[in-house]
């Protein structure tokens, strides 16, 4: 018992240190394995256009408009029409800092339309801080763009 108990505490410890490492989303600041290397980004609103066999591997660009308020293992990027693009951290490697919130980054990964179901889209809303009203109000899964990233370079 004492052993379990010893390894929760560390554990528990690991996830706070992880997120608390966060540097400040200044211009210039990196997460995760960011290449300087490689092709140029495209910008968000081109990423479906992008897309083959509704998959894309490259670089994005865009605004952060949420985070994930519990560890910062995902945000959105806004497109024009008001739509957002989720990127979500691979394997939780890294945590973006809530602070990256109207911050312009590049993130490297693959995005790939996939269908999320109710019980993930309440999760995120949950992580993202919203109401149980807001919560209870989702009844249906969302095909959307999800990009899985391994890095992030904040930009402006």
């Amino acid at each position: 018992m004492k052993y379990i108990f010893s390894l929760l505490v560390a554990l528990a410890a690991m996830v706070i240190v992880n997120a608390q490492d966060a540097e400040s989303a200044k211009p210039g600041v990196t997460y995760g394995k960011y290449s300087e290397e490689g092709v140029k980004p495209i910008s968000v609103n081109d990423l479906e256009k992008k897309m083959s066999d509704n998959k894309f591997d490259g670089k994005i660009q865009g605004k952060v408009v949420e985070v994930c308020q519990a560890m910062g293992c995902w945000a959105k990027l806004k497109k024009e029409d008001g739509s957002t693009v989720m990127i979500k951290v691979k394997d939780h490697e890294f945590a973006m800092p809530m602070d990256i919130v109207g911050r312009t980054v590049v993130v490297e990964g693959k995005a790939e339309l996939k269908e999320t179901s109710v019980e993930m889209l309440k999760h995120y809303a949950e992580d993202a801080g919203k109401s149980k009203e807001e919560i209870e109000k989702i009844k249906d899964p969302r095909k959307e763009v999800i990009m899985t990233i391994k890095g992030v370079k904040v930009v402006e």
